[in-house]
């Protein structure tokens, strides 16, 4: 199945989530059984392995992939597709499908479908037509399924071989990462001083550190059709208005349709790491964060 356009997993991912600052929320880990409304495919609920639909919000995934039809597309995928995209669709001799834009695109194999079927002769990938339907959907939420656990790492309740919520890390290499990707923006003497004695262990520590949003005030920038920019607290933001606070506490409403709006994103450099980070990467900076005692 070769798809040759390939995208970042979250890069297009346009919220509006209101967050607060800060490597690790004040919250508590999101307990199991708080989901998220049903829909998406197949009426599924909107969160895996017992955590909400605010997590796949912030990680800007679609919805929850099927996971009886991803066992059943397994061996379909592993025989027809594997050779060329590797085992787990991270790729091999042709590209990496856990980016791909057609597969993020991709529901209910309406846009797997079709590259399966007919193939891209151009792109030296043949089709197959002798797959059933039922087949195509199968092995589309199999890619699914590989999205979730690369992009969805420690919350996935799935009974498959992938990424868990180890505990293991190298806490030297985890400072070394620190200090490269974080420390522009935390302190293990400020902010973070002492992280480790609140929450204790590695796998709480994970948790926080992919998903640190929290509700709070957010700021952002109104600028009016005459060019008049005022910036200060929301108080609403929606499809249709936008009101807020300035600094000197006076209060401005607009229609949203007839301003334009910048809300500040706190959290835009670890939206920014989230594709980026590897298994090993995440358990050490967990190991090294539990160690800032």
């Amino acid at each position: 199945m070769a798809v040759h356009r390939c995208a970042c997993i979250l890069g297009a991912a346009l919220m509006l989530t209101l967050v607060a600052p800060g490597l690790l929320a004040q919250e508590d880990i999101p307990p199991a059984g708080r989901g998220g409304a049903q829909g998406g495919r197949g009426g599924r609920g909107g969160g895996r392995g017992g955590r909400g639909g605010s997590t796949r919000e912030f990680l800007g995934l679609g919805p929850a992939p099927d996971e009886a039809a991803a066992k059943k597309g397994e061996p379909l995928y592993k025989q027809n597709c594997g050779t060329c995209h590797g085992e787990t669709a991270r790729g091999a001799q042709g590209p990496n499908l856990v980016r791909s834009v057609v597969v993020l695109h991709d529901e209910k194999g309406e846009e797997i479908g079709p590259v399966v079927k007919n193939g891209r002769p151009q792109a030296g990938m043949p089709g197959f037509p002798a797959l059933s339907q039922d087949d195509v959907y199968n092995i589309g939420q199999y890619i699914h399924l590989q999205v979730e656990l690369a992009a969805n790492r420690g919350t996935y309740g799935s009974t498959y071989a992938g990424v868990r919520n180890q505990t293991s890390g190298d806490p030297k290499k985890g400072e070394e990462f620190f200090n490269a990707s974080c420390k522009g923006c935390h302190s293990v003497t400020g902010d973070l001083a002492k992280v480790g004695a609140k929450y204790g262990q590695a796998a709480a520590m994970q948790s926080r550190l992919l998903w640190p949003s929290t509700p709070g005030p957010a700021k952002a920038t109104v600028t009016t059709a005459s060019g008049q920019s005022v910036t200060g607290t929301v108080k609403t933001l929606t499809d249709f208005e936008v009101s807020m606070y300035d600094a000197a506490g006076d209060y401005h409403a607009w229609p949203r349709d007839q301003v334009k709006v910048q809300v500040e994103d706190k959290l835009a450099g670890h939206r920014a790491l989230l594709p980026k980070y590897t298994d090993a990467d995440i358990h050490n900076l967990a190991a090294y964060l539990v160690t800032l005692k």
